[in-house]
């Protein structure tokens, strides 16, 4: 009968034999692999997806630049058609390789994508980049059914939780000729403060015109809206006498049958109490 170790016993032999020959046959095993994961989300956020069922995937970027045929800038009337294509093009082009890559790495749908635009006389350059998610241990989809948006992951939790699903990007552009002013009035006009209602006239056709086209590229994909909508606009720094009108967002539908109110609780209360202390303290006594 062997000493019970629990008695103040011997404790039992070691197979030194056996232990080596597990540490052996170790070595021959494969490695288990796990995923790694790149993602531009902060800690939070990547927590707020994970309360959702959703995991971060991979980064992805998709990335497009189109040209603008030479002399379009000069001093004309109207809208600049080229200039306008050219940037719905490359909009429309970097779009779809982010679908591409995020369901090529298994994403589902595409958060917090940062847009960078650059219009330049001889060519537009869109640049995309966000993090891929998906349901956690969800296969794969092909890009037809994948989603980007431009919504944080804490805001996209939110959509989620109320019942909304962004179903892609929405974008609109125009840049136009702003008209010419006489010379007797460019002379009058330089010594007065006026408005200069060629450029006024000039902006509100490149808004009217791009937000039409963001808003059409929403109806087309089936949405209710457009949300988180940026805009940049202004004279073309290197064609003072063109204007230029940018928008996209994120267009949302609702998933479920109706609006889910979400109810916020408080985290921090208001009615911490307050530490007193004695005036006297302050002098020592």
């Amino acid at each position: 009968m062997s000493p019970d170790p629990t008695l103040g016993g011997a404790p039992p032999p070691v197979d030194l034999r056996g232990e080596l020959r597990r540490a052996v046959q170790s070595l021959h095993a494969a490695p288990t692999r796990r995923r790694s994961t790149t993602s531009d989300l902060s800690i939070d956020e990547e927590l707020l997806l994970h309360s959702i069922g959703w995991e971060p995937v991979e980064l992805v970027a998709g990335v497009s630049l189109f040209s603008v045929p030479m002399g379009v800038w000069n001093w004309g009337q109207g809208e600049i058609t080229s200039a306008s294509s050219a940037f719905a093009g490359a909009f429309e082009a970097a779009s779809h390789r982010l679908h591409r890559q995020c369901a090529k790495v298994g994403g589902h749908g595409v958060v917090g994508v940062a847009i960078d635009r650059v219009v330049d006389r001889h060519h537009v350059d869109v640049s995309l980049l966000g993090t891929a998610v998906r349901p956690v241990g969800a296969k794969r989809i092909d890009d037809a059914g994948v989603f980007v948006s431009d919504l944080s992951a804490r805001d996209f939790t939110l959509l989620a939780a109320a019942g909304w699903s962004p179903l892609g990007l929405a974008a609109g552009g125009s840049f136009v000729n702003a008209p010419r002013r006489s010379i007797g009035a460019t002379i009058q006009q330089s010594s007065q403060n006026v408005e200069l209602t060629n450029f006024t006239e000039a902006m509100y056709t490149a808004r009217e015109s791009a937000m039409e086209r963001m808003q059409s590229s929403a109806i087309r994909m089936g949405g209710s809206g457009v949300v988180a909508v940026s805009v940049t606009e202004g004279p073309m720094p290197f064609a003072g006498h063109a204007v230029g009108f940018t928008a996209w967002g994120t267009v949302v539908r609702l998933a479920g049958d109706a609006h889910r109110t979400l109810q916020p609780s408080m985290v921090l209360p208001l009615d911490d109490p307050v530490v007193a202390f004695e005036a006297a303290a302050l002098r020592g006594s």
